[in-house]
């Protein structure tokens, strides 16, 4: 149990049976009347984001999630297979909750993953990682950096916008929260 203070991002919460992790919070104090807590909270299972409101001081009930680092070793099926980095146990998690992620896992990759009850709730990789463009369509004479933007299909097959000064084959950094392009790779 925790009190709505203790609440931060990323804690897992227990309501009505259902796991809900904490996108964001704001504690808010007006001029009149009671304290409370604005929260923005995603279903862990269903991705379902909702608002909630709770007032300040109350108890909350918190998920027990067991964070481990992990190697992803392969796919299998719907099916992602890790292991785990200490014991060297294999956990299945399906593709849904790895969900976006899959556009940036490549084999033998590190990531995070949340565990309640042995049950996989999340996989969370690095801010940004550096994939290989597998395809884009050449530059012409005097694309600069200052130009526009061309499609670039990574070697996961995600499709990424990159400078048109990038060429196939180069390595390049992505964000994973969103697919952006952040630079070319060391």
């Amino acid at each position: 149990m925790a009190t709505t203070n203790d609440l931060k991002n990323g804690i897992v919460l227990n309501l009505d049976g259902q796991l809900w992790s904490v996108v964001e919070f704001q504690h808010v104090k007006p001029g009149k009347g009671g304290a409370f807590v604005r929260t923005k909270l995603k279903n862990v299972l269903s991705g379902k984001v909702v608002d909630k409101t709770f007032n300040a001081g109350v108890k909350v009930e918190t998920a027990n999630v067991d964070r481990r680092e992990m190697t992803y070793l392969y796919r299998d099926a719907d099916d992602f297979v890790f292991m785990d980095t200490q014991s060297y146990e294999q956990t299945h998690v399906s593709a849904a909750v790895v969900g976006d992620a899959a556009n940036f896992m490549l084999e033998n990759q590190d990531a995070t993953v949340g565990l309640h009850d042995g049950t996989p709730l999340f996989v969370e990789l690095p801010a940004s990682v550096v994939l290989t463009i597998e395809y884009t369509e050449p530059g012409l004479q005097g694309d600069r950096s200052t130009g526009g933007n061309k499609p670039a299909r990574l070697e996961t097959g995600f499709e990424v916008q990159v400078p048109l000064f990038i060429t196939s084959g180069e390595k390049i950094k992505v964000d994973t929260r969103d697919g952006s392009y952040l630079g070319r790779a060391g």
